[in-house]
């Protein structure tokens, strides 16, 4: 087969998957997926897991259950103890959830990309009220979760969680086909912005996830609600949520992305890149030496050191 027509059956099963995941109603979609994952019964739950594997590469060994009464109880399962390793070292903020990594690297005058040539500036993303001047020269990673991934996410250092900004939108597919053509899109899918401060030096972090086609519902334990088709337009919500590394934060309802937004100071850690598969717990950026000289400090000061 020639190099041109390579690229052709590249560009039509491109176009064949943009057609098939987004020139759909994606809401309605979206919403009998939620309601059909909730059916409560074995057989259609087997049925559909069993679907689900013949066209991805799920894999449920290092599930804390084997079997389950819905479709919804395996998208969010939870994992069996010991099934991923956090990284302790104070100096790293780890990855908060299995995923492969998409565009990463540093804000420039508040701007990232979704993909090459598609940018986008933090303040669309992060919603209307947030200041956004911590993060404006910072560090970004993008972080894809697919459909067979393990789908909670989990602190990414020991810290606080201050507010959650909810923002409803759109459920357009997250896949890099639909992120190479459609402009400034994680700024139009429904997504929920939490700010933490994290670490000895409280350095504010946020954690953007987005939501997509079959996943518009986003589950976080700090606040006793479920943001979904209920919440409309912006919803700011403040809380005082303690949490350590490594600590379950919440859940997608299925799968999606999660954008992860450093201040300067921040760097990527070895081997983050686009394309590289992490898991949670893995270092994802390194934590700024001030502030570790600021840890050391206390806990010699506690008797720690």
């Amino acid at each position: 087969m020639t190099f041109s027509k390579q690229v052709r059956n590249i560009v039509l099963n491109e176009d064949i998957n943009f057609l098939l995941t987004n020139r759909i109603p994606r809401k309605a979609v979206t919403h009998f997926m939620g309601w059909f994952s909730k059916l409560r019964n074995r057989w259609v739950s087997r049925l559909s897991i069993s679907v689900w594997r013949v066209f991805t590469d799920l894999d449920l060994s290092d599930a804390k259950k084997q079997q389950f009464d819905s479709l919804h109880e395996c998208f969010t399962r939870e994992l069996r103890d010991g099934a991923r390793v956090i990284d302790r070292n104070p100096e790293v903020f780890v990855s908060p959830c299995d995923a492969i990594v998409g565009e990463c690297g540093y804000v420039v005058d508040g701007q990232v990309f979704q993909a090459k040539g598609f940018p986008y500036a933090i303040e669309e993303l992060f919603g209307r009220s947030e200041d956004v001047s911590a993060w404006r020269d910072g560090c970004y990673v993008t972080l894809r979760l697919t459909s067979a991934m393990y789908h909670r996410f989990h602190a990414p250092h020991d810290g606080v969680l201050r507010r959650v900004v909810y923002m409803s939108g759109d459920t357009w597919n997250v896949n890099p086909i639909a992120l190479k053509r459609v402009e400034k899109l994680f700024c139009k899918n429904e997504r929920a912005m939490l700010a933490m401060n994290v670490g000895a030096g409280e350095y504010a972090v946020a954690l953007v996830p987005v939501a997509a086609i079959l996943v518009a519902s986003i589950r976080l334990h700090a606040l006793d609600t479920i943001f979904g088709a209920s919440y409309q337009g912006e919803t700011t919500m403040l809380c005082e949520h303690r949490f350590e590394k490594g600590q379950e934060l919440g859940w997608f309802e299925h799968g999606s992305t999660i954008i992860v937004f450093a201040p300067k100071g921040f760097s990527l850690s070895p081997g983050i890149m686009s394309g590289a598969r992490l898991r949670m717990g893995q270092p994802l950026m390194n934590m700024p030496q001030e502030g570790i000289a600021h840890h050391n400090g206390a806990m010699s000061a506690q008797g720690g050191l």
